[in-house]
């Protein structure tokens, strides 16, 4: 006997994939909410919605109502379809943005950080909630609806969803473009700070294998870093003897890279700086360093004006 899913209307299935976004994102909002102890408003837009959770529902529904009456299929289904879809939606956005808005790597059993195993197991789980469960009432509810209700209320979200993905989307550009001018400015200090830590060493007195040493200490905040060592070699500058022009000059590009860095911080506007704090765990495999200190201006921002 052929099921109700296959004489769903067009509006319909959006009535339950708009139903889904909103219940996933009640979901992660909650569970994140409470593990960071302030409200979270979880996911990639900035409305109640989160479509991995509303694609996932309905692909998971599409594949395993057909075999409702074997709960076994019903769950493993659900592993492979909702699974998939996870993985191909990470390496998109990832491939897209060179952020990573979920990432299992810390997970046993996971694949290039996309999916794990733990994630799969709890989408067959889920899967099976959602089909003896949780799809009963709502498919009653959407199903007695007035058609011309349906389709009033359909276009009516999806106008605001599409408005709210159109400027997520931006946001999400625009801040990638603004790790990738942080990184670029990054390298060219790092590159800097070797140079003048070799100049530092020999205005101490100490010997090319001394100075390689220090160049060898850059990490972490390439600006506070390359302030000391400045600081230091203005103490010594009777001592830098041919290398002092070099240095005056070096100062002056650092100037400059530090107002660039600076620029790119500030060109993160609302939408950009919502993505960081919807999403507190986001990483990324090209911009770590910079991710991790824009992270670190936001996270200060919001701790200071809630103060």
């Amino acid at each position: 006997m052929q099921h109700a899913i296959f004489n769903y209307g067009g509006a319909q299935w959006l009535l339950f994939f708009y139903i889904y976004c909103f219940f996933g994102w009640i979901f992660e909002s909650t569970y994140v909410s409470l593990k960071q102890r302030h409200f979270v408003n979880r996911g990639f837009l900035h409305g109640p919605f989160l479509p991995l959770y509303g694609s996932g529902a309905v692909l998971m529904l599409f594949v395993s109502i057909p075999v409702e009456n074997n709960p076994v299929l019903v769950y493993f289904a659900g592993c492979i379809a909702a699974t998939a879809l996870e993985y191909v939606t990470g390496v998109c956005m990832e491939a897209l943005f060179k952020v990573r808005y979920w990432d299992y790597s810390d997970k046993k059993f996971n694949y290039k950080g996309q999916i794990c195993l733990g994630s799969t197991l709890a989408w067959g789980c889920l899967t099976v909630l959602l089909v003896y469960v949780i799809h009963r009432p709502i498919e009653r509810f959407v199903l007695g609806l007035p058609y011309r209700f349906a389709l009033m209320a359909t276009y009516a979200v999806t106008v605001v969803m599409a408005v709210d993905t159109a400027l997520s989307f931006k946001a999400a550009m625009e801040l990638r473009n603004v790790l990738a001018s942080m990184t670029a400015v990054r390298q060219k200090l790092e590159i800097l700070q070797h140079r003048a830590d070799a100049i530092l060493a020999f205005a101490q007195g100490d010997r090319p294998q001394a100075a390689s040493e220090l160049g060898s200490k850059v990490k972490g905040a390439a600006v506070e870093r390359l302030e000391a060592v400045f600081g230091k070699l203005e103490q010594y500058k009777e001592k830098l003897g041919g290398y002092r022009e070099e240095s005056e000059s070096m100062r002056l590009r650092f100037e400059v890279l530090k107002e660039r860095s600076r620029q790119a911080i500030d060109r993160l506007g609302y939408h950009n700086r919502s993505i960081l704090r919807n999403n507190p765990s986001v990483t990324s495999r090209h911009f770590r360093e910079a991710l991790g200190e824009l992270k670190e201006t936001v996270m200060r921002g919001r701790n200071q004006s809630e103060e």
